[in-house]
């Protein structure tokens, strides 16, 4: 029996349906088409607080901050993979992404660590890549596979007609989509064939004071 894969996009600009949204239906488009089930989370326009680092999360109750970081964690277990967006900001990721994910990985990273990730950033002209490479980092602190596409993946607009006009970025997340559908489908062969992800060793943390 064909079993059926989920990815959870996540748009972190205060716009619902903007530049962010737009590569994102985009890639959405693509794993669609290759039978992946897809589903995108909206930030908000709400205020999202970034993490205080006081562990409460650690009992297994979520952040204390009763949020979408929390909606987010709780569907992020049903999912299989994962799409970050976010607009650039001074060539860096929006502040709401940066504080849920923050916060997401904090308190539910368990929920993804061994998935396949992948970021898509939007800018009107400038600062696409240090963004990029910022939301990067979440995915290789968490053991998780990073799913690339033909450039880097990234859109130019300041509307969501005008991201449509960019043919280039249009079709890096179409690849984007097609190759994090071809990665699932390998890791569900090789489960199949018996080959899991592989064991962890017990953290070891080393602190210089």
């Amino acid at each position: 029996m064909e079993v059926k894969m989920k990815v959870l996009l996540v748009n972190g600009s205060p716009h619902k349906e903007g530049c962010t949204y737009t590569a994102l239906r985009e890639a959405a488009g693509a794993l669609e088409k290759n039978g992946i089930e897809t589903e995108i989370f909206w930030t908000g326009v709400g205020e999202v607080a970034g993490c205080i680092g006081c562990g409460a999360c650690a009992g297994g109750g979520g952040c204390f901050r009763k949020d979408v970081v929390n909606e987010f964690v709780a569907k992020a277990g049903e999912a299989d993979g994962y799409i970050f967006g976010s607009p650039v900001h001074y060539a860096a990721a929006s502040g709401t992404i940066t504080s849920f994910l923050d916060r997401a990985f904090y308190s539910g990273g368990k929920e993804m660590a061994g998935k396949p990730g992948a970021v898509v950033v939007s800018c009107r002209r400038g600062g696409a890549s240090a963004a990029f490479d910022q939301l990067n980092k979440y995915f290789t602190i968490n053991g998780m596979p990073i799913v690339s596409s033909q450039y880097w993946n990234q859109v130019h607009g300041t509307n969501a007609e005008e991201v449509k006009k960019d043919a280039e970025g249009m079709q890096t997340m179409r690849t984007l989509g097609n190759n994090m559908a071809w990665l699932l489908k390998c890791i569900e062969a090789g489960k199949k064939q018996g080959i899991e992800f592989p064991e962890r060793e017990p953290v070891q943390r080393t602190n210089f004071i």
